[in-house]
């Protein structure tokens, strides 16, 4: 019975990436498939596999580590596995850090919009920045301004980002990046995202930087996006991907009240 590798691409470093939806689905059949082609990719000269195995077909995984295979990540709907062909080679990590962004919105009468959340288990809590997580393939300046508009209702306009931090050990041992973003306010009625938020308001400024309760980060954070422009986006010829790409850059040539 003649035996035929899995259908693959090569990745160009020198890597085999294998086509998910052509995986046999019998794991009868994908046992010899992948022994053989195993031989052949070594053979060739590829240095390592990636095996992307659908959630349907999850019963070709345990023949896939019995090969040598690892655990490399999970996505929607499938397990991606890897093998070395040639010892030592390098094993790219999969992504190690989660993007968040506030938004600094303040209105034309000096409030800054502040939301509380809702958390089970949690005491009263202090008012913070509307925000949350930027989603795979999202860009930065959309991604804070429909962060807002679903937990408080209010309209906003991307304008900077003002400051960001990092920290480690976040959530699943990732790390975790947060841009504190300038958003120019298009509308002034609230309506609240009950699911997550317990109250948000238009609240002073003076207010907000006076309080006991409000953290010395997140004020801090507020008096940068005040008193500096910050960086802008910013599109350069022959560089700029509209699809692909975000590019800041300071935004000095811009009054802060623009």
């Amino acid at each position: 019975m003649t035996v035929e590798a899995l259908e693959f691409s090569p990745n160009p470093f020198r890597g085999v990436v294998t086509a998910p939806d052509a995986l046999p689905a019998n794991p009868d059949d994908f046992r010899p498939r992948l022994a053989y082609s195993i031989d052949s990719w070594t053979n060739e000269g590829y240095t390592l596999v990636w095996l992307e195995v659908p959630e349907g077909k999850a019963s070709l995984i345990p023949i896939a580590v019995d090969s040598g295979f690892t655990f490399h990540h999970t996505g929607d709907g499938y397990l991606m596995l890897v093998r070395r062909l040639v010892e030592d080679t390098t094993i790219p990590p999969f992504a190690s850090h989660y993007i968040g962004a506030g938004g600094v919105v303040v209105n034309n009468a000096q409030e800054l919009l502040v939301v509380r959340e809702r958390r089970l288990g949690a005491g009263q809590r202090s008012f913070k920045l509307p925000g949350g997580l930027v989603e795979a393939g999202e860009h930065l300046t959309d991604g804070v301004v429909r962060e807002v508009f679903e937990e408080t209702g209010i309209r906003t306009r991307f304008r900077s980002v003002a400051s960001f931090r990092s920290q480690h050990g976040y959530r699943h041992a990732k790390s975790d990046i947060y841009f504190a973003c300038r958003l120019e306010p298009l509308t002034n009625e609230i309506t609240i995202q009950v699911e997550e938020i317990e109250e948000c308001r238009w609240m002073p400024v003076s207010e907000y930087l006076g309080s006991e309760t409000v953290s010395a980060f997140n004020k801090s954070i507020v008096r940068a996006t005040l008193e500096s422009p910050g960086l802008a986006p910013t599109s350069i010829d022959g560089y700029s991907d509209p699809q692909k790409r975000e590019l800041y850059m300071p935004a000095l040539d811009r009054p802060l009240d623009a």
